[in-house]
Parts: structure tokens; sequence; C-alpha cells
């Protein structure tokens, strides 16, 4: 009886928060797409890492050369079924500075980390249309890298710019996401050949709230009706008397 007073209450406070939390997903998307119908802007030189969360999803390009020794593989990666990883190297440019560009994915046919850190690849300089991004958040099922064993599992964007050389090296911990615009024909032939595949340009946000509201302010009218039909029920009910003597 208590119970079932109580989960009308609940679901409906629920129910308010997941309206809450819909209205912060819709702001969340529309920020989102104002950012990616902004023209790519040049990445300065140096950057202020203090703003860069308000940069987040920006398109940004910039010039520079591949420190092929630096090159971390992160697993595991999955794309149209197929099992790989991606590549993640650090990008020298002009001015000296250098930030980290994840070059997108690989199958595991060609996840030789051997090869992908060999110097002798080529040193042209290069230029990359990108995302910046943030470290991701590592959940529970996810494992903790080990740089030391060359296992990396989630972007640790400040753990890579160590690894890279840190601030001794102007190392930025900046992370770019470089982007693939071509055909997906192009792309499956890029992931046959060993060539990574960056992201999409656009960025799709799952958006379920609508439907949790739908849920909890259901759940909260009909555990209210058979709260109020259970008091019904006991008021009607014959009020039981001692017997006379």
């Amino acid at each position: 009886m208590i119970l079932l007073g109580i989960a009308p209450v609940v679901t409906f406070a629920l129910g308010v928060w997941q309206i809450q939390r819909l209205q912060w997903k819709v702001n969340l998307i529309d920020e989102l797409g104002v950012k990616l119908q902004r023209p790519p802007m040049e990445l300065p030189g140096y950057v202020n890492t203090d703003v860069l969360e308000e940069f987040a999803f920006r398109k940004v390009y910039m010039k520079g050369r591949w420190d092929h020794t630096h090159t971390v593989l992160v697993r595991p990666r999955v794309r149209d079924g197929t099992k790989g990883v991606n590549v993640i190297t650090p990008l020298i440019r002009e001015d000296g500075t250098t930030v980290l560009v994840d070059r997108g994915f690989i199958s595991d046919d060609h996840a030789d980390l051997r090869k992908w850190m060999d110097p002798s690849q080529s040193t042209e300089e290069v230029e990359i249309l990108g995302m910046l991004r943030l470290s991701q958040k590592r959940n529970k099922f996810t494992p903790d890298n080990h740089p030391e064993k060359g296992e990396w599992y989630w972007i640790d964007v400040d753990a890579l710019a160590n690894y890279a050389g840190g601030e001794a090296a102007n190392v930025q911990p900046v992370f770019v996401e470089a982007i693939f615009e071509g055909h997906p024909g192009d792309a499956q032939s890029c992931v046959m050949h060993g060539k990574p595949v960056g992201r999409a340009p656009t960025v799709e946000v799952r958006n379920s709230h609508a439907a949790y509201v739908f849920t909890w302010f259901s759940l909260s009218a009909l555990t209210s009706f058979m709260f109020i039909s259970l008091l019904r029920k006991r008021a009607k009910a014959p009020t039981a008397r001692m017997p006379r003597k």
C-alpha cells in the first residue's frame, strides 16, 4: 500500500527530470548543428586548452608532418562490421608545435604497430581537415591504458600528449579526428588497402528522452489509478464489528 502510494510521485518526478534532459539534449543538438555549419578554421599555433571545450566538434584544418615514431593504435574498434583499430599520430606543424591526430580506422589485418612507427615512412607535408575533440570518458568495462606496453583502449588526450613527448617537445594536449569526405565505396577500398579512414563530417546524437518522458508519465498515471482504486475499495469494504455479548 505504501509503495503503491509512493510510486506515482517517484515516476512523476522521473518524468519531469526526463523533460529537463530532453531540453538539454535538444539544445546540445542545436549547438552541434551550428558548429558543424561553420566553415573550418585554421588551428592556431598555440591552443588555449582552458577554452577548448567551447570549440569541441568545430572543424579545423592544419598542415604538418607526421611523427611516425610516436604512433599509437587504439583498440578495439569496429567499422561496418570489420574489426580493427584507430591510428593516432602526432602532427608536427611548421611553427614547431605538435598536436594529436586520429587519422582513422584500419582493419586488424593492417594493424602492425612496428610498420606504423617506422620512421622511414613519408615525411612530406600533409594537410588535414578534422574535428576538434576532447578526452573520452572511460567506463567501467573499458580496460585502462598501458602506454609502456603500447596498449591503448580509450582516448586520454593528456596521456597521449605525454607519450609523444609532452610539453618539453612542444606537444599540446589537443586532439583532432581526421574527417573522411569520400564516397562509402572509397572508404571500403581504403580499409582493404590499409589506409586510415577518418570519421564522418557529421555528428549523430541519440535522443531517446521523449520516449522516457512518455514511459515515466504513463507509469505515474497507471500507478495513480491503481492507488486510487485501492483506496476506494478499502473505503467501501464493510467494517468488522465486535460481537455483542
